[in-house]
């Protein structure tokens, strides 16, 4: 099963983000949050990107969604050199995409089309 990771500034969206996904998506998906600093403060920590993604690797490919600048950065940074299409970072919102690849994960279907579930939530109608 493909997994999640969420990168943002914040431990509590992170956590709240992965939370949502989670009840949506059910207990099978892995989905793990990567966010704030060390020491609980507002930022993006690679070490705690690196660790998300193996937590969340089940074997059929990771996506992996973040908030804003810097947390794209270290997401980037950390995936640099793993170019291999089994860890991807994908341009979607967070919150939305973070839902949408998590059920479309726990239908069992493959990295490509988690992926598109996650990029769509991009041009969903909220009104």
């Amino acid at each position: 099963m493909v997994g999640i990771v969420v990168v943002s500034h914040s431990r509590d969206i992170a956590s709240g983000t992965v939370a949502l996904a989670g009840q949506m998506a059910g207990p099978d998906v892995r989905i793990e949050g990567a966010g704030g600093t060390p020491d609980g403060g507002l930022g993006t920590d690679a070490d705690r990107v690196r660790a998300a993604i193996e937590s969340a690797d089940a074997g059929d490919g990771v996506i992996v969604l973040g908030d804003l600048g810097s947390a794209i950065l270290t997401a980037r940074a950390v995936l640099a050199g793993r170019e291999n299409g089994h860890v991807r970072l994908v341009d979607a919102p967070l919150v939305e995409g973070a839902v949408a690849a998590a059920v479309t994960a726990s239908a069992g279907l493959a990295l490509d089309d988690v992926e598109d579930a996650a990029k769509g939530a991009a041009g969903a109608a909220k009104l």
